[in-house]
């Protein structure tokens, strides 16, 4: 998956999972790792919506996204726009650093500790979901 476009692709957009199932307060916002422990993003209130900022990232994480033009990642939000699509689900837009694009996908909580997101290319196709977990200070 690592050197395919979708694949990082879906990596990145199951980053989503950082978003979850309430619209201003809730067990979706925090900081959550996607299952590499490579990236860690907040969930938080924009607007009426939910976001996803990088807060932390690994050396590795960081070169990826500078050779795919952002830089820095820490501080980019990543999942943008996400809306209520069904009981704790979520949809929205999801910008992948390394390739420089946004996707759509998903996000379900499901349990407090965990969160399942779903990035796919245009009309559904090239769907990968991951598992993300809550970190805890």
């Amino acid at each position: 998956m690592a050197g395919n476009p979708v694949g990082r692709t879906v990596s990145i957009a199951l980053a989503l999972l950082c978003v979850g199932a309430a619209p201003r307060t809730g067990p979706s916002f925090g900081i959550w790792s996607n299952p590499k422990g490579s990236v860690h993003v907040r969930a938080e209130p924009c607007g009426r919506n939910m976001c996803g900022v990088v807060v932390w990232a690994s050396d590795k994480a960081k070169a990826d996204a500078a050779r795919g033009g952002t830089d820095p990642l820490v501080g980019t939000t990543l999942f943008r726009d996400f809306t209520p699509a069904g009981r704790n689900r979520w949809r929205g837009k999801v910008f992948v650093p390394d390739i420089g694009k946004t996707f759509s996908g998903t996000v379900t909580l499901l349990d407090p500790d965990r969160l399942e997101g779903e990035g796919c290319l245009l009309g559904g196709i090239g769907c990968k979901s991951q598992i993300w977990t809550r970190v805890t200070p």
